[in-house]
Formats: C-alpha cells, structure tokens, sequence
C-alpha cells in the first residue's frame, strides 16, 4: 500500500511528480538489489523518458567506477546512457581537483575507483597530506596503517561517502562509513564527506543535468543519504521501501516528501 508522507491528496502527489524535469535514481535497493534488478525500475525508467523526463543514475557506492555500472544497468535492461551515470567518487574527483590541483592523493578504495582518480588526472601516493576513503572490498590491514599513520601526521582526510552499510541480496554488508569509522576511532579525526547527501553533490548534478535542483527528484531507499539530499537541497524527496528503509523508520525529523513501496509506483503520477 502507497504512503504518502508530506502530501496529503492525489492530486498534490500528481503535480508534484509531473513538474519534476529530472529523477535522481540511487541504484542498490532503489533499481536492483545486488544483481537482482526490479522489472517495474526498468518500467519506469522507459517511461519517465517517453514524456521527456530527464534520468541521472547516481550511487553513493564508490567501488566501483561510471564505466562498470553502465554496463550493469544495460546488461539488466535499463534505458541508460554513460553520460548519466554519476558516483561519489566522481563528486569527490572534481573537488579534488579544484581544491587540491596537482597534489597527490593516498586513496583507501577498490581498484576501479583508483582508476576513476587516475582518469581526471589525480595523482595516487602512500605518501601523500590527503587521504580519501571509500567504500573498500579490497581492504587491507596495510591501507588502514598507512592512512591512519599520514591523518595523524596532518593529512587531510576525505570520504566518498558515509553509508554504513550496502545492501545485498544476502543482506547488509559493511560500507565506507564503517570503514571510516575505524579510522576515526584510531586517529580522532572525522572527514569531510562527499556524495549524498552533501552539497557538493546537488551542485553535480545540477551542472551535469542543467536543470534547476527545485525541478529535481532524488528517489532513493535511504533516509540519511537520499532524502536527505532532497531536505537539504531543494529537491523533492521520494523514499521506496525496497531497500535498506522500513515504515517505521520515518519520523517527523527524516520524512521524505513522498513514500512509496517501489519506483514502479511513480508511473500512474507522471501521465
């Protein structure tokens, strides 16, 4: 059964959805879970896009790169083009970039994003002033040495995102805010975060969609990254419960504009 949480009448879920130009979809638990994709995401992806909607895929889950995800969502069915596909770690690269032209970077990451780093021309080094930590299934007790050992000697230190946990088809698996979490309780030090629900990320994808963020949805199945990326941008929220989020996880603090049990629930809204 719908719920709908801010929204109180069909009609004002309707006109909400129907002015919406762009849908920010997160992936895992929101399109697919693991490997499992949901039909009715593949649906309404087609059909968002028949009515000139634009889509952007953004995933906090840096693991892996642009590249991999792309032919992930075309191997499960998914109207998708490279161009709209967007990760923490590439919010992160461009502030890299900008803020730290040149210096290298020590990276606590997977292969793949090692080589997202390296395709914006960023620099990786074990002895670097800034460490950047990530979602890591490559995690070695060495990486947490070395990061550890240059954040207490001053380094900066970055994050792709802070999601706790990924989900998974067998259930949750740790993510790189525990990751971080280890690191902090070894050095003190707390890092500035990027990907959802950070600013740094809205302003991504406004530049990336042209599209104002108040002509925005983000849909996704996390209360502290998704919704909170609409709450604190301007954009409309809309919370699925096919993912990490349960009901009874809402509150009056964390309530997303609209809620509902899956993506494939939007379609009748749109026409």
């Amino acid at each position: 059964m719908t719920k709908q949480v801010n929204s109180s009448t069909k009609d004002n879920k309707t006109d909400t959805l129907r002015s919406i130009d762009l849908f920010v979809l997160d992936m895992d638990g929101t399109i697919y879970l693991g490997e499992r994709v949901f039909p009715v995401a593949v649906e309404f992806v087609a059909k968002a896009k028949s009515l000139g909607k634009k889509i952007i895929y953004f995933t906090n889950n840096a693991s892996k790169n642009p590249d991999i995800y792309y032919q992930k969502l075309l191997n499960m069915g998914f109207d998708a083009e490279r161009s709209e596909i967007v990760t923490s770690g590439d919010v992160t690269a461009e502030y890299l970039i900008k803020s730290y032209p040149g210096q290298p970077v020590y990276l606590v990451g997977t292969p793949a994003l090692e080589q997202s780093f390296l395709s914006y021309g960023i620099k990786l080094s074990e002895n670097s002033d800034i460490v950047v930590s990530s979602f890591d299934t490559t995690l070695t007790y060495k990486k947490l040495e070395t990061a550890c050992n240059l954040i207490r000697s001053g380094a900066v230190f970055l994050s792709t995102h802070p999601d706790f946990n990924c989900p998974t088809e067998n259930g949750f698996i740790p993510d790189s805010g525990a990751i971080n979490a280890l690191i902090t309780a070894s050095t003190g030090v707390v890092p500035k975060y990027f990907g959802k629900p950070h600013r740094e990320t809205a302003d991504m994808i406004s530049a990336v969609s042209g599209i104002p963020l108040e002509r925005t949805a983000i849909v996704g199945d996390r209360l502290y990254t998704d919704i909170a990326l609409g709450k604190n941008n301007g954009m409309t929220s809309v919370l699925v419960l096919t993912g990490e989020t349960k009901i009874e996880d809402i509150n009056d603090d964390n309530s997303p504009d609209i809620c509902l049990n899956d993506i494939g629930e939007i379609i009748p809204f749109l026409n």
